[in-house]
């Protein structure tokens, strides 16, 4: 079996990468796979592993390093398409337990995604997730359509090599078409893999594999989760205010654009 593995680390993300490549290798289907990483980085010293794979990418700032990944990736779909399976992992990643075939895709799912866990939604109601609004953008999801509705993060995200890869060229295609026009959705490549998935069922993956590590409480047990990077370096706390105030006004703010979108 094999698997490629797709990971962006540019500027200050590039500190996470040898943790997240050890914790990979000794803990995801260790023995049963053979991996190998495909790193764009700007960093080409950060790793001298034989299956590291680095590929030169300058750091584009927020939001293009992540809005843009889907084209990025599909500049190396020639070497993706030798490879089973293709997973991408976003650079905060860890594995803290192991993890075997349950990560791949079974029955007649070809793709795997991660739905949030529930502090992504408060109230558990879907008007309240942070789905693309814009009518005009490819991302853009109704409310009152029939099919239940989840949220996916865009993190954690693979499947079948094909069915993946079939996946980032349609997205990489939309979110170009977007942003030509003008058009950034609200969370970015994020909000474009919850459309796709809204047609192409998915393997939906438990918490275990997608927890925030703030979000962590002593009865839960995780298998994968996203380190809070704030922990690692103070730079990515970026200015956030944690103030009651701050709180409130962010809390207001989201209501009113839950109402004004699932009341239209």
């Amino acid at each position: 079996m094999k698997i490629a593995i797709l990971y962006i680390c540019t500027g200050k993300y590039n500190q996470f990468f040898n943790d997240f490549y050890s914790s990979c290798e000794s803990k995801f289907l260790k023995g049963r796979a053979d991996k190998e990483y495909f790193v764009f980085t700007d960093d080409l010293s950060i790793s001298n592993q034989k299956n590291v794979h680095l590929i030169e990418r300058q750091c584009m700032g927020f939001p293009l390093d992540s809005l843009l990944r889907f084209e990025i990736f599909m500049t190396i779909k020639d070497k993706l398409l030798k490879f089973d399976y293709i997973f991408f992992f976003n650079s905060n990643a860890l594995f803290v337990d192991s993890v075997g075939i349950e990560l791949l895709p079974s029955n007649s799912e070809k793709l795997v995604g991660a739905e949030w866990p529930g502090k992504r939604k408060p109230f558990k109601h879907p008007m309240f997730y942070p789905y693309e609004r814009n009518k005009n953008s490819a991302a853009y999801i109704a409310p009152y359509e029939k099919q239940p509705y989840l949220y996916y993060m865009g993190g954690l995200n693979g499947g079948e090599a094909k069915a993946y890869l079939n996946m980032i060229s349609t997205l990489a295609q939309n979110i170009r078409r977007d942003y030509d026009a003008g058009i950034i959705a609200r969370v970015h490549d994020e909000s474009h893999i919850n459309k796709y998935f809204r047609a192409h069922p998915c393997k939906i993956l438990s918490p275990e594999y997608c927890m925030p590590e703030e979000w962590i409480t002593p009865e839960f047990t995780p298998k994968i989760i996203f380190r809070d990077k704030v922990k690692v370096d103070q730079y990515f706390n970026k200015g956030r205010s944690s103030s009651y105030g701050s709180k409130i006004k962010k809390s207001a703010l989201i209501i009113k654009d839950a109402l004004i979108w699932y009341l239209k």
